[in-house]
């Protein structure tokens, strides 16, 4: 059975709490594993919440402040000490080629597993698979800054009773979907679209394109929201958003589950970061993220 949900590493933001790690999340989807922003404290963290490094495919890197990058040393070294039997692909800022060489080899080890790097330098699609096609988007940060999103290829849902009035059963069903036609009746006559889920990470960043492009229409949106409304001047200034802000992108996203999460250490009420979302208008389903929390991704309409 496919699983699909986000798994919760680390919450907080610049600086880790005594319940908060540093960021690190991993989005398993259908048998692999994609492990966005690694904090300092990420291995760790992936051990108390039962992630193993087998289970990762690749990882992908928004920008490189410490709190999103630091676990790479750690990961990257337990994957080969693991001996992790496939390959892994890594995603993140081409401008940020330095520190992610600087990280990858910061100790010594025996490197046992290829680690395929793909940077990121503009806009557009980084990977295509069966099972989703994996995007980039610039975002708005002091650094540069890229966030990424996941869709999944359309299909076609049969519907029972025009297959019924066609008299189409049994495995004539299975040959009308590999062959898109059985005698004179199509696939089409007989289904519908299936729309394909969709998945956006937005991390550190002001509101920009970017932010919209990523959220529209998302299944799950996991976006950052660092600042409360209250501290908007700061959130600008440092290149975040407020939870309202992050509520109201949602809103007019469509999206049907929205992930709060990289909280500043300033403040202790989490339950805040909900109801200022809630007054920016989402009204879908809403989560502010703790670490360790399993999220999973909404069953389709």
């Amino acid at each position: 059975m496919s699983v699909r949900e986000l798994v919760v590493l680390g919450t907080a933001s610049q600086v880790p709490t005594r319940h908060r790690n540093h960021n690190g999340y991993l989005l398993r989807w259908d048998g692999e594993g994609i492990l966005f922003d690694p904090g300092e404290g990420t291995q760790r963290q992936m051990l108390r919440a039962g992630v193993a490094a087998h289970d990762l495919n690749r990882l992908c890197v928004t920008h490189f402040h410490g709190d999103h990058s630091l676990g790479l040393a750690g990961v990257i070294q337990r994957i080969n000490l693991d001996r992790v039997p496939h390959e892994i692909t890594a995603h993140y800022p081409a401008s940020g080629q330095r520190f992610f060489d600087r990280l990858r080899y910061a100790t010594a080890y025996r490197e046992t597993v290829g680690v395929t790097e793909v940077p990121v330098s503009a806009d557009g699609t980084l990977a295509v698979t069966p099972s989703y096609t994996l995007d980039a988007r610039r975002l708005s940060h002091p650094v540069e800054s890229y966030g990424y999103r996941l869709t999944e290829p359309d299909g076609r849902r049969m519907l029972p009773e025009r297959l019924a009035a066609h008299g189409i059963k049994g495995p004539d069903v299975g040959v009308l979907q590999r062959e898109g036609r059985l005698g004179d009746v199509t696939l089409e006559e007989v289904s519908e679209v299936r729309r394909g889920q969709r998945f956006a990470f937005v991390m550190d960043t002001r509101l920009c394109e970017g932010v919209y492009t990523l959220a529209e229409g998302c299944d799950l949106l996991v976006i950052e929201s660092t600042f409360l409304d209250e501290d908007e001047e700061l959130a600008v200034e440092h290149g975040h958003l407020t939870a309202g802000q992050a509520g109201a992108v949602a809103r007019g996203a469509g999206v049907r589950h929205l992930v709060l999460t990289h909280f500043s250490q300033r403040y202790s009420e989490p339950d805040e970061f909900e109801r200022q979302a809630r007054a920016a208008g989402f009204e879908g389903e809403l989560t502010v993220a703790y670490d360790l929390q399993r999220v999973p991704v909404p069953k389709r309409r």
